[in-house]
């Protein structure tokens, strides 16, 4: 029975790995959660349910009102960014499932590598931030590194067997969000609304935001940089709007492999949960003869410029990323608050790589000090105000492919 700590249980791909657990009681046990504290009943249903020995909420502010929700007995609960490091690093576990959104997943996710436990990633930022020190430390402490993000998984399994010096480059597979066929003059009139309605995945509303502007596939293409060790012209990009080759290798003779599924983020949690090995899902078959045609296309980098700044920042290297992953995130939020028109945000982030200073990658530190000081400058670049209330139905986020 493997032992699970879940990061960002709340979110869709938290949510979603607990019913895989629910699904197969006899090959998991929940040993720690983490949330972010918003929804204290939810909260109480999964620790009724799964029973953990530890709680982390990162809103130290919402610990009083989790903690009259709960059960008796209570697990242990942590509060803060401190509550979550403990959580990753000192609750004993064989695999951490690292899904909070964002660069809060930063740290924890960092001290579970280091105290030697699998990590299950869902939470792109972390090797978009820290690429370099997430995955030295990785080999270090020979922590295995498994995808969870679809695309990433589908690349992941598609190695499987294969020499890596054999590989001529990865195509990473984009839906190419709900704005794919809008011409350029309507998208800075689209909605919140608009925008968080995806054509084929449910995901968190900041990864759909991200989905929506290409930043999404920009934050994979450095997510894949790092995680297949690969140079940053082998990672390409194609639009496939269908979602069913969720990504394809290329090898060096001109073969190219590719993984195909339905659209169910619960396949690949699984198998990163289960790697090796794998367990009889019960997600829907693929039925290639009903899906209809299967397309590609080359993504537009004038109507989505966000995928341009993700090379850019990844081809200036150091903490480029993390300014870049930092100026997304603040103005991702700020789109969602009503205060920035949709191609505002863009605009944001080729601001602050141009502004904000850089600095040399050395340590996890001078990471979050670059993280840091770039939301304290792109915050103060925002309008001050709250636009019309359109994003009040935006769910706790979450990742997802």
């Amino acid at each position: 029975m493997k032992r699970v700590i879940v990061l960002g249980a709340t979110g869709s791909i938290g949510r979603r790995t607990l019913e895989l657990v629910d699904q197969f009681p006899t090959e998991f046990r929940v040993e720690g959660l983490a949330a972010r504290g918003s929804n204290p009943e939810l909260i109480a249903d999964l620790c009724l349910k799964h029973r953990p020995r530890a709680l982390a909420l990162t809103d130290a502010r919402a610990v009083d009102r989790v903690a009259r929700a709960l059960p008796q007995p209570r697990p242990e609960i942590l509060s803060g960014p401190s509550g979550l490091v403990t959580l990753a690093s000192q609750v004993e576990a064989d695999v951490v499932l690292s899904a909070i959104v964002g660069g809060a997943g930063l740290l924890p996710t960092m001290a579970a590598i280091q105290s030697g436990k699998a990590i299950a990633l869902a939470n792109k930022e972390t090797l978009v931030m820290a690429g370099p020190l997430m995955t030295r430390a990785a080999r270090e402490r020979r922590v295995p590194l498994l995808p969870v993000d679809s695309e990433h998984s589908a690349i992941f399994q598609c190695l499987a067997g294969h020499n890596r010096s054999e590989v001529h480059r990865i195509l990473l597979t984009a839906s190419g969000g709900p704005f794919r066929r809008l011409p350029k003059a309507d998208l800075a009139r689209v909605t919140v609304a608009e925008a968080l309605n995806h054509p084929t995945w449910k995901m968190g509303a900041k990864i759909t935001v991200d989905s929506a502007t290409l930043m999404n596939k920009g934050l994979e293409v450095i997510e894949a940089r790092w995680l297949f060790d690969l140079a940053p012209e082998q990672v390409q990009v194609i639009v496939h709007p269908q979602s069913v080759v969720h990504s394809m290798v290329e090898y060096v003779d001109g073969s190219v492999i590719a993984q195909l599924g339905v659209a169910d983020m619960g396949i690949p949690i699984l198998y990163a949960l289960t790697y090796p090995n794998r367990l009889p899902g019960a997600s829907e078959r693929l039925d290639l003869t009903r899906g209809g045609a299967l397309t590609f296309e080359e993504p537009d980098l004038e109507r989505f410029p966000c995928l341009g700044l993700a090379r850019r920042a990844l081809r200036d290297g150091d903490c480029a990323p993390a300014i870049l992953n930092a100026a997304n995130e603040v103005a991702v939020a700020a789109f969602l608050d009503g205060r920035l028109p949709f191609t505002r945000i863009s605009a944001l982030i080729e601001e602050a790589l141009s502004r904000v200073p850089g600095r040399e990658l050395t340590s996890i530190e001078a990471c979050v000090e670059a993280d840091g000081e770039t939301r304290r400058r792109v915050g103060e670049w925002l309008p001050a105000g709250r636009g019309p209330a359109v994003h009040a139905a935006v769910a706790d986020g979450g990742a997802g492919g």
